[in-house]
Order: structure tokens, then sequence, then C-alpha cells
């Protein structure tokens, strides 16, 4: 008997219809003599259409005070999903309980909309797999040490779960989404994407950083700092797939880079439309201005991605960044109000009509050339580059928005993508 975490996607639980196929599921999983811990998430649309109420009566929503309320609201929707849930696996006869992140607890700090996983205490619900039940745990959600409900971001219930995984010890965590497993780049993009078998814990975390949107980040950290076996695959299947089979679908993310597994330079490409840049113009070039301008933007919890300092004239150089572009008004807002004042910057540019687009391959490590091939395809297809960033096992380019396509096709050609790996030898 194992131990296992499922989770499900706003699309797994987007009706009642589909809500009932997933209880189908995890009963079987139960029937089959599996310990089980369903973190679901909000039904499909269903944070949007909170949020927005909340934006009809306060457009502007950034002070802490409206951030918490933000965080009572939101994280209704989950609670909505594991209510029904427990509901629909009871009608199948499994004994089920549902819980909400501040029942569990699953401890947060207090960043509300973006708070981290602390601590979860596991002995409420190991008493309830002990007695038989099938847990149900929201996603998403937590409590600060104040008594505050917090939620964990976009994407937080993969996070949740792969958080649970890890308390529990699970045996394994099973993503389940509206798609396979992972692809080498989206299949919506590009048509002839291929399903990768196994992808490394480290590929994985570059292409959930870069803009993949099958896991989100922090759960693949999670899941590399306390090795949780981690499956994605697809909650669309029949429901009474054989389990031996369902339990080899998907994707797997492994954590040994194993000589059989897929040899390949580039694994898999990786886009992002949601980034803005901002440029410092005519700031000093001394010690020290990357802080000033990074430090306050830093303290307003403002993540920032791609950094170029340009070259000194006169003393004077030119600071370029990008951020989120739900953080780019805010940003602006700060560096006109605070960086520039302090520094005597000349002004501040922008621009919201860019994309990220990055090759990821653990292969990157020991193939020469591969940066400069990315560079031929693109120029070969008249994309401009405005700025690069390079890791051991990845290389991104931010290039004009309206190209985005057009790169991610490029670049899936050139390195053959389409193709299945050669076996090693």
């Amino acid at each position: 008997m194992a131990l296992i975490v499922h989770k499900y996607g706003g699309t797994s639980m987007g009706s009642t219809e589909r809500i009932r196929n997933v209880a189908k599921r995890v009963a079987k999983w139960a029937r089959a003599g599996h310990q089980m811990v369903v973190v679901p998430s909000a039904m499909s649309g269903e944070t949007n259409r909170l949020l927005g109420l909340a934006k009809e009566l306060s457009p502007k929503q950034s002070t802490s005070a409206l951030l918490r309320e933000l965080d009572m609201i939101a994280a209704t929707g989950e609670q909505v999903s594991v209510g029904l849930l427990a509901i629909a696996l009871q009608a199948e006869g499994c004994e089920a309980i549902s819980y909400t992140g501040w029942q569990v607890p699953v401890q947060t700090d207090s960043a509300y909309t973006k708070a981290r996983i602390q601590s979860i205490d596991d002995a409420r619900v190991r008493a309830d797999l002990a007695a038989g039940r099938v847990v149900i745990i929201t996603g998403f959600q937590g409590i600060d040490s104040d008594g505050h409900i917090t939620t964990l971001g976009r994407g937080g219930s993969d996070t949740s779960a792969v958080a649970v995984a890890a308390a529990l010890k699970a045996d394994e965590c099973l993503i389940y989404t509206d798609v396979d497993g992972v692809y080498t780049t989206d299949p919506r993009v590009v048509a002839e994407a291929r399903r990768l078998s196994t992808v490394s814990f480290e590929e994985m975390l570059e292409m959930a950083s870069l803009g993949s949107k099958v896991l989100q980040i922090r759960s693949v950290e999670f899941a590399g700092k306390y090795r949780v076996p981690l499956r994605v695959l697809s909650s669309f299947t029949p429901w009474d797939i054989d389990i031996e089979e369902e339990a080899s679908s998907g994707t797997l993310i492994t954590f040994e880079e194993d000589e059989k597994m897929e040899q390949a330079v580039v694994s898999g490409i990786a886009f992002n439309r949601d980034e803005a840049k901002i440029t410092v113009m005519g700031v000093p070039d001394k010690p020290g201005i990357a802080y000033q301008i990074l430090g306050a933007v830093a303290e307003a919890n403002i993540d920032v991605d791609v950094i170029i300092q340009n070259v000194s004239h006169d003393g004077k150089t030119d600071f370029s960044f990008t951020v989120h572009r739900n953080d780019y008004q805010r940003t602006v807002d700060l560096l006109q109000s605070q960086v520039v004042p302090q520094t005597g910057a000349a002004q501040i540019m922008g621009d919201t009509k860019i994309c990220k687009v990055s090759i990821v391959g653990i292969g990157m490590r020991s193939h020469a050339g591969v940066a400069s091939k990315m560079f031929r395809a693109l120029s070969d297809e008249g994309i401009n580059i405005q700025m690069i960033t390079t890791s051991e096992i990845k290389t991104s380019v931010v290039i004009d928005e309206k190209y985005m396509e057009l790169a991610v096709r490029a670049l899936h050609r050139a390195f053959e993508l389409d193709q299945e790996p050669a076996a090693a030898a």
C-alpha cells in the first residue's frame, strides 16, 4: 500500500461532471489499497471571477490591507472545490473529508498573494488516512502566524500538492492536468511538438521558470529539495484506465541523469509573453548603482528576471531589466518616485510588448555552439535579439512579442525536436 498525492487543476475540476470523474479516478486508487490525499484547484475561471469582482470595487489593489482581502476572497474558490469533491467521493462509497489550508494547517509567511509555505502539520491528515479516509486539501492557500488566510500566487496548487507530498513523505505525487505530459514546446504553437517520457529535474526547473505552464516553478523547487517523485499526466484519460498503465503514463520528472535517458542537446523550448522591459537611462556608472535600482524593487516584493547594464559613456550608463507584466506599472511608479530622485537618472523607459524565448537541455553542458545555433536560427528569420541571459543548461533571449511564435517554430525546427533523440550507446 502506497501513500499517493493527486493534484487536479481547474480544468479537471471545471464542472460537476468532471468533478464526478475525478472522484471515480481517486476512488479507483483508494479501492486498490492506496492511501489517498487529493489537492484540487478552484473550478476553472472561478478565481478570475472572484478577483474581477474585487477589481470592480477597487481598481488599485496594492496596499497590504487590500491584498489581505484579495486572499480572503480568492481562497474561497478552492474551498468550494474540496467540498464538492468530498461529496462526490462519498457518493462513490469512499469515506472522504475536506480541509482548508488553515485547518491542516499549512503555515506560510505573510506575503499576501505571493505567500511561501513554511511548514505543514501532518498529524491531522495522517490520522484520517489511518482511519481509511481520502483526505482532500485546498491547494493555493495557507495561514500566516497572525491567523490570516494567505494564497501562494497563480499556480500555487501545484506547490501545495508537492509540499503536502513532501510533508507526508508520499510515495509519489501525480499532477493531473489538461495535457498528457511535458512537451518539447507548446503543441498549440508547434504542431510537431513531442511529448517527453522523462525530463530531468534541472530541465523541468528551468522550463517552469522560463514560462512553461505545465508546472509552477515553486512546485518543482519543492520536488527537488525534498526528492518528491513527480509525474505529470492527463486527467482526461478514461477514469477506469488500468492503474499500472496510468501510473506509467505522462512525463516522469527524474532526479538522476541516467545514461539510458533520452540524449538530446536541447530538450525543450519555453516561452513567456508575460514580461515587460524597463530601462533606467543615464544613471551614474559607479559601485552600488545596481543595488540602488534593484534594492527598492526587491523591497516591494517584485521579481526581476533578465538584467543588462550597458557600456559607460561620460560616467553614465543605462540599466535594463525585465519584470512580470502585472508588476510593470508598479515598478515604473516606484522607480519614478524613489530611484530617479536618489540616482539622478535621466528617465525611465518601458516596453510591454516583449517576450522571452528559451532553449533548455542538460546536453548543453557538453556541447559547444548551441547558443550560436540559436542565434543563427533567429537571424535567418529576421528576428532581433534585445537581451540575452544564459545558464549551464539554458539560453534565453528577449525579443519583440510579435515574433514569439515564429521564433519558437524556428528553434524547434533548428534543434530537430520533432525527432526522437538517439539512445545512448
